[in-house]
């Protein structure tokens, strides 16, 4: 099983790498969660670049934790590297759809067009493989 600890490093880990790809595949601009922190500051994303960034990470790494601890709660096992970077693979997708139904949408009210929704959906499956690879492989335990 798991531990907190693990699920936290391993959010952290696979934010780190999923920035990577998205600044890599991405159109140059701030990641989305700086059009969220503009919306309750006001102003334009751009300018909340780095904010967002943070607020994104945090984000990663919580939900690192939420993985790690969720998945064994559902009686399912993160003691194999195959089924847990597929769990983390179905996650990475639930991340995804939660993202752009309810934050982009509902909270932020940004209507993402084609080729976002793309970079977005590769990104979270990055995210969900890097985090399942890295719980399912024991690093610290």
């Amino acid at each position: 099983m798991a531990s907190v600890t693990a699920g936290l490093a391993g959010g952290l880990v696979a934010t780190i790498v999923m920035t990577a790809v998205m600044m890599v595949t991405g159109d140059g601009g701030p990641p989305p969660t700086a059009a969220l922190v503009a919306k309750f500051a006001g102003g334009d994303p751009a300018d909340y670049a780095i904010p967002g960034t943070i607020l994104h990470l945090i984000y990663g790494i919580v939900a690192g934790g939420v993985f790690a601890v969720g998945v064994p709660a559902l009686g399912l096992s993160l003691g194999s590297i195959g089924l847990a970077v597929g769990f983390g693979l179905v996650y990475g997708i639930l991340l995804m759809i939660g993202g752009t139904m309810f934050w982009m949408r509902v909270v932020i009210g940004m209507e993402p067009d084609k080729g976002m929704m793309l970079m977005f959906g590769t990104v979270h499956v990055v995210y969900g493989v890097v985090l399942g690879a890295f719980l399912g492989a024991g690093i610290l335990g």
